[in-house]
C-alpha cells in the first residue's frame, strides 16, 4: 500500500506513469514476440506502467491508454497531440519533425551552445528559444524536484479559462457592433438629408422632410445651348 506522503509527492511531480515512460527502453525486439516481423517495442501503456510494448502486445491492452514513442536523431520523442491530452507540457520547447510537432522525452546535453544563444535548458544546458525553460519532459521533471511552484504537469481546466475569455470577447464584440451601428446610422441620416450617395447608391431625402420644407425647390440647371427648340417654331434648311 502506498503511503499518503509518497502519493502526494507523486501527484506533485506528475502522474505515476511519467517516470516509467521516461525510463523504459524502446526500439528493441519484444521479449515475447521477438520472432515476428515488426516486433520493435515503440509503445507504452499508461495504465499498466510496465515495459515498452510492440504492436502484437496491444491485444492484451484493449481499452488502455497507449502512446507511441518515436525516434529523432537517436533520441526518443513523443508527439505533442498524444501527450498533451494527459499532462501539461508548458515551458518545454517543442519541435516539428516530419510535419508533426514533437517533444523529447529525456535530456540532451549540449556542452557547447551555439553562437548568439541567450537561453539554455535549466537542467542540461541545451540551446533553447527565449520563451522556454526546458528541452524535454525529463528536464521539466527535474526542475519540479527543485521546488519551483510555477511548474506543474497537471492540466488546467480549459473550459473555465475559455469561458471567461469567451464572455469578455463576446461582450466586447457586442459593444463594438452597437457602436458601429450607431455611427453608421448617424452618418446615413446625414447623407439622407444631403442627398449624397453612399457605396454607389443614391439616397434622397424622405417624404416627411420634403413636406416640411416650406421654401420652393431650386429649379434644375438647364443647358440652353443644347436644349431642344420649342415645338411651335419649325426649323427649315436654307435654300
Amino acid at each position: 500500500m502506498v503511503s499518503p506522503i509518497i502519493r502526494m509527492e507523486n501527484d506533485e511531480l506528475g502522474p505515476p506513469w511519467l517516470k516509467p515512460m521516461l525510463k523504459a527502453t524502446y526500439f528493441i525486439p519484444c521479449r515475447i514476440h521477438g520472432d515476428s516481423n515488426k516486433s520493435e517495442c515503440n509503445l507504452f501503456c499508461l495504465d499498466c506502467m510496465g515495459n515498452a510494448l510492440c504492436s502484437y502486445c496491444l491485444i492484451h491492452h484493449k481499452d488502455h491508454r497507449v502512446v507511441q514513442i518515436r525516434r529523432s536523431s537517436y533520441h526518443n520523442v513523443i508527439r505533442v497531440n498524444e501527450v498533451q491530452k494527459y499532462i501539461d507540457i508548458s515551458a518545454i520547447q517543442t519541435y516539428i519533425i516530419n510535419s508533426a510537432k514533437i517533444v523529447f522525452l529525456n535530456e540532451r546535453p549540449q556542452p557547447r551552445p551555439g553562437k548568439g544563444v541567450t537561453n539554455t535548458c535549466e537542467i542540461c544546458g541545451r540551446s533553447l528559444l527565449d520563451s522556454f525553460r526546458f528541452c524535454s519532459l525529463g528536464c521539466k521533471l527535474e526542475g519540479m524536484k527543485r521546488g519551483d511552484p510555477e511548474l506543474t504537469f497537471k492540466l488546467r481546466p480549459k473550459h473555465c479559462r475559455d469561458g471567461m475569455h469567451g464572455s469578455e470577447s463576446e461582450d466586447s464584440s457586442t459593444t463594438k457592433k452597437i457602436r458601429r451601428t450607431f455611427i453608421f446610422n448617424r452618418a446615413l441620416e446625414g447623407y439622407h438629408r444631403a442627398g449624397t450617395s453612399i457605396d454607389g447608391e443614391m439616397y434622397s431625402s424622405s417624404s416627411d422632410d420634403a413636406a416640411n420644407n416650406i421654401s420652393p425647390a431650386t429649379p434644375p440647371i438647364v443647358n440652353y445651348g443644347r436644349a431642344r427648340r420649342r415645338k411651335g417654331i419649325p426649323h427649315r434648311a436654307p435654300f
